[in-house]
C-alpha cells in the first residue's frame, strides 16, 4: 500500500485484470491514428447488451460528467433546470451557468429523502430534471420506479437519471427507454470497471435526447475503448470486486458506528458519515488519509469516503479511531482541569 491511503474520489481500489491492462495497450500501438470508428460500434453493442437496450440507444463520450454537461447546454438554455441538493457538483456548476433557471430541492433531514411532492409542483412549465441515483455524496437511493413515471408522464418534461453507481445499488430505469423518449440514464465505466483513467462514460437515451449528440463524442482514444470493450467481454472480474466492496462497505459501516460517527446507509462504494471530530478531513489528510471534505454542502463534520482495500479501510480505521481518541482525551482532560 501507498504511503498517502486515497478514499477521495470515488474509484475502485483494484486495478484492471492482465487482459485488460493488455487490450488497453494494443491500442496504444496506434497512438498516432485515430480511433478506429468499427471499435466504437463494438463497444456500443456491447454497452447495448450490458444494458439491456438497442445499441442505438448508446451514446458513448469521455466521461459521463461531459455528457451531462452536453445535454444541460443542449436543454437548459430554454427550460428550468431542477435538481436536489446535495448532488454532484460539477453538473450544478454547469446549470448555474447556462439553464435559464435552476432549482435545487434540498434532500429532507436526517434520511436524506427526496420528497415528490415539491418536485413535481416545480414541472408546471417545460423543464429539465437531473437527478443522481443513487445520490453523491449520501449514497442513498431516492428515487422509485412510481415517483419516474409520475415525471415521465408531465408534458414537456425531460428526466436524466445518473446511474453512475447503478452496480453497486442494482436498481435502473433502463427498462423504461423504449416507451418514454423523455428519458435518459448517465452510466460510467469509471467505478465498478475500475476505468476511471479510461474516461468511457455513456448514456442509454431516449429519442428526444438522441438528437443532441453528434459524431463528435465518437472521437475516443482508441485504448479506453480497447479497455472497455475487453472488461464488457469479461464481467465476472468486476462483479467479483463490485462483492468485495459491498462487504468492506457494511463492515466499515459497523466500525464508524462504534466509533460513534453517524452514517448514512449506502447504495454506493462510498459512505457519508457525521463524525465526532470537529475537521475529520483536515486531521485525516495530516496523517496522509485522504477523503472528501463535504462539509461546504452539508455542514461540519461530515465527510465522504469511497471503500478501499481491506488493508487500505482498516489504516482508514486505526487512523480515525487514534484522532478520535485524541479528542476524547483532550476533552476530559479540560472537564477535569475546568470543571
Amino acid at each position: 500500500m501507498s504511503e498517502c491511503v486515497k478514499l477521495d474520489l470515488n474509484e475502485m481500489p483494484y486495478c484492471p485484470p492482465e487482459n485488460v491492462v493488455k487490450a488497453a495497450q494494443r491500442g496504444l500501438s496506434s497512438l498516432n491514428r485515430y480511433a478506429d470508428p468499427q471499435s466504437l460500434e463494438r463497444l456500443a453493442l456491447l454497452l447495448g447488451e450490458y444494458a439491456g437496450v438497442d445499441s442505438e440507444r448508446i451514446v458513448i463520450g469521455p466521461g459521463s460528467d461531459l455528457l451531462l454537461r452536453e445535454i444541460v447546454l443542449c436543454f437548459g438554455s430554454r427550460r428550468k433546470v431542477v435538481m436536489v441538493s446535495p448532488t454532484f457538483p460539477p453538473t450544478v456548476q454547469v446549470a448555474r451557468s447556462f439553464a435559464r433557471k435552476l432549482v435545487s430541492l434540498r434532500l429532507d433531514r436526517p434520511a436524506f429523502t427526496l420528497a415528490p411532492e415539491p418536485l413535481l409542483q416545480e414541472l408546471s412549465e417545460p423543464s429539465l430534471v437531473i437527478i443522481d441515483n443513487p445520490n453523491n455524496p449520501t449514497g442513498k437511493l431516492i428515487l422509485d420506479r412510481d415517483l419516474v413515471e409520475e415525471i415521465l408522464d408531465i408534458p414537456d418534461t425531460l428526466l436524466v437519471v445518473d446511474e453512475a453507481y447503478f452496480e453497486f445499488s442494482g436498481l435502473t430505469f433502463a427498462d423504461k427507454i423504449n416507451d418514454h423518449d423523455n428519458l435518459a440514464l448517465g452510466r460510467t465505466m469509471d467505478k465498478a470497471f475500475g476505468l476511471a483513467g479510461a474516461r468511457i462514460g455513456y448514456l442509454i437515451a431516449g429519442r428526444r435526447f438522441l438528437s443532441a449528440f453528434s459524431s463528435a463524442f465518437s472521437f475516443l482514444p482508441q485504448s479506453s475503448m480497447e479497455a472497455a470493450i475487453e472488461a464488457l467481454r469479461h464481467q465476472d472480474y468486476m462483479w467479483k470486486n463490485v462483492q468485495l466492496i459491498v462487504h468492506e462497505r457494511e463492515r466499515l459501516s459497523r466500525e464508524l458506528e462504534m466509533q460513534r460517527a453517524t452514517v448514512v446507509p449506502s447504495s454506493t462504494n462510498f459512505l457519508l458519515l457525521r463524525s465526532t471530530i470537529p475537521s475529520p478531513a483536515d486531521e485525516l489528510r495530516e496523517r496522509f488519509v485522504l477523503v472528501m471534505d463535504v462539509s461546504n454542502q452539508l455542514g461540519p463534520r461530515f465527510i465522504r469516503v469511497n471503500l478501499g482495500t481491506p488493508e487500505e479501510n482498516d489504516a482508514f480505521l486505526r487512523t480515525y479511531r487514534s484522532i478520535r481518541n485524541e479528542h476524547d482525551e483532550q476533552e476530559l482532560f479540560h472537564e477535569h482541569r475546568f470543571g
